[in-house]
């Protein structure tokens, strides 16, 4: 069959075992394991939607069942494929049906204010017992930062926030912006640590409701605010910018409009510090299955789409550091104890769901480590003396 012909083109390291709808098997690729992994189709519509757009009905066909995985896990076959597809297309089907849906979407899909309000709330307002079961005890969901590969995820979550707390170059009593504040850590830590004033905005309600009551324990109230609002509605100024994993969110229609406001609401000797997942590759279209189940109005830029609207802000970028592996490591420390919790999850939502979530933090691990994601952080300033002439004030 030409699904069969179309994978031994593309696994050219190791392989696996394809079982069809009628039990038959085909050897794909080279397997080195005596019992190789096996991917079995319980679906006939399977041998050409998987030929056709294997990007969508892969994670579709896995959480609906329809397609199981054994001698090994979803995990172990994403390391597979992905280390055979690298930075590339799986096929020009699959690379076409983006391209005509990335432009479709690019054209009909307006994050404005209620649209990112809405965006927000499919994804972080699920239930807050979900993001205990696998994030660190300060509930950061975004790329940690690994000294060493080693490092637990509280640790490497800690290194992220002195890391970037140390970039912003805070004064005590300066006030600091936090754009999408998550559930308040990040700015509750620059507030504990430097004396500054923070504001945190964010787009989720419990987020929101979190981040406050956090505050009110801590005894920060006075020294930490939060409010539900998007950062098109702010109008004063700061003197720190800091924004970590919101700017995916933002839409590349709005990439100048979020720049501009960066460069107006900073002061003229302010820093701000962008931390956002990118792409090491041209601008290509958004990952279709991620879009659809888990981050709809999400979409991580190649460097070449950033540096333009900053430059034309008006901004300079006076620092930038690229993180490679760092989110994979992340990414497995989620999955890892996501998985350890499955009973749990079971209780909370249905086997369809636990797939959903499985898929989507495996197959992000495995962009991570193979494939074209990685995260930038970019520091920016309004001119070129705000910021010391060398990086020993961070190290």
């Amino acid at each position: 069959m030409y699904l069969v012909n179309f994978l031994n083109k593309l696994f050219k390291y190791d392989g696996f075992i394809l079982i069809d709808d009628k039990l038959n098997k085909f050897v794909i690729g080279k397997p080195k394991k005596e019992k190789p992994i096996e991917v079995k189709l319980l679906d006939k519509s399977l041998n050409y939607k998987l030929l056709l757009y294997p990007d969508l009905y892969f994670g579709e066909a896995y959480t609906d069942g329809s397609l199981i995985i054994q001698n090994g896990s979803i995990t172990d076959f994403l390391d597979l494929s992905f280390k055979n597809i690298g930075r590339g297309d799986i096929n020009i089907f699959s690379k076409t049906l983006n391209k005509i849906k990335g432009t479709y979407r690019y054209l009909t899909n307006f994050n404005k204010i209620l649209k990112s309000k809405k965006n927000v709330k499919h994804h972080y307002d699920i239930s807050e017992k979900l993001y205990d079961l696998f994030l660190d005890e300060k509930r950061q969901y975004s790329c940690a930062y690994f000294k060493n590969e080693n490092d637990t995820l509280e640790d490497a979550q800690n290194n992220k926030i002195n890391h970037i707390i140390k970039k912003l170059n805070v004064l005590p009593n300066q006030k600091i912006l936090d754009i999408g504040s998550g559930w308040g850590t990040l700015a509750i830590e620059i507030a504990n640590k430097t004396k500054a004033s923070v504001t945190g905005i964010t787009l989720s309600q419990n987020q929101l409701e979190y981040s406050q009551k956090k505050a009110r324990e801590l005894n920060l109230e006075n020294q930490v605010q939060f409010k539900l609002m998007d950062y098109r509605q702010l109008n004063e100024k700061f003197d720190r910018i800091v924004s970590v994993g919101m700017f995916e969110h933002v839409g590349r229609k709005f990439y100048q409009t979020y720049f501009n406001k960066i460069f107006n609401l900073l002061n003229e000797d302010g820093i701000s510090l962008i931390h956002t997942i990118g792409s090491v590759n041209p601008p290509r279209d958004p990952q279709p299955w991620i879009t659809k189940y888990i981050f709809p109005g999400g979409y991580t830029p190649s460097l070449s789409e950033i540096s333009r609207p900053i430059e034309n802000s008006g901004l300079v970028i006076s620092d930038m550091e690229v993180l490679r592996m760092h989110y994979s490591h992340t990414l497995r420390h989620w999955r890892e104890r996501f998985l350890s919790k499955k009973d749990i999850v079971l209780e909370m939502f249905d086997e369809k769901f636990l797939r959903m979530w499985e898929f989507y933090l495996a197959s992000c691990e495995m962009a991570f480590k193979w494939g074209d994601q990685i995260v930038f952080q970019l520091q920016l300033s309004k001119n070129l003396t705000t910021v010391p002439n060398t990086r020993d004030y961070i190290y």
